[in-house]
């Protein structure tokens, strides 16, 4: 299995296997992309973008450590603050099975707004879950 792992913050090996019932991480290839997103417009209208960037790193440096720890052939990346621009990105240059969308509790509201996971399913012809943070 090719699984694309979206997360603002870290996931652990546990979170995802709940995600996906009947699936196991050992041997699944894994990209797990980090949204670069700044904590306020401010930040991103004086394109402060460091300390995302650092933030998001960081994320996705320990989640695919932990799908590693759990079996998984992992690697991480950074991606664009946009969610969806972060899955096109990445889907580009990694044919995903399935694409979990992990989303923190206060970018549930922009997420549902944007619709993410339904345009993410109809523009790249993959199955997408989103999982409440």
């Amino acid at each position: 299995m090719k699984l694309l792992v979206l997360a603002t913050d870290p996931v652990d090996a546990d979170a995802v296997r709940q995600a996906l019932p009947g699936d196991d991480l050992d041997g699944a290839e894994v990209l797990v992309v980090s949204p670069a997103v700044n904590e306020s417009a401010v930040a991103f209208w004086v394109s402060d973008s460091d300390e995302a960037i650092e933030e998001a790193e960081s994320a996705a440096e320990k989640t695919a450590a932990a799908m590693r720890d759990g079996g998984a052939q992992a690697r991480a990346t950074t991606g664009e603050s946009e969610p969806l621009l972060a899955l096109q990105d990445a889907l580009a240059t990694f044919p995903a099975d399935r694409v979990l969308v992990f989303v923190r509790e206060d970018d549930a509201a922009r997420y549902r707004e944007d619709d993410v996971v339904g345009e993410a399913e109809r523009r790249f012809n993959v199955p997408v879950t989103e999982v409440p943070g």
